[in-house]
């Protein structure tokens, strides 16, 4: 039982480790062809944006609107990929050898 409560911590502390590497990656998205820049860490969270003087235009605002949405969209998207890639590793690295998880959808943090 203390075997199993070691390997529990051990594991926290792993999923806690990564995390933290998650939360210094960075992901860069574009949209409108650079218009629009947007950073976020690998956690998800927008870390940045940069808007391109050309893309204000104050009469067509919703272009501006979309393209910022859409930059976001696409980031947190990327980061995502690299948070599910990087969780996926440190599960996979605390499985007996052979078990793998397959196409098992983990938890989202």
């Amino acid at each position: 039982m203390a075997d199993l409560f070691g390997k529990m911590a051990d594991m926290q502390q792993r999923v806690a480790d990564t995390q933290a590497k998650l939360a210094e990656e960075r992901v860069t998205a574009e949209a409108g062809g650079g218009m629009v820049t947007v950073v976020a860490d690998g956690t998800g969270r927008v870390v940045s944006i940069k808007i391109e003087p050309a893309a204000v235009d104050p009469d067509d605002l919703e272009l501006l609107e979309d393209l910022v949405v859409a930059g976001v969209n696409k980031a947190i998207t990327e980061a995502e990929s690299i948070r599910n890639s990087k969780m996926q590793e440190a599960a996979s690295s605390m499985l007996p050898p052979g078990l793998d998880l397959g196409g098992m959808d983990l938890p989202k943090f």
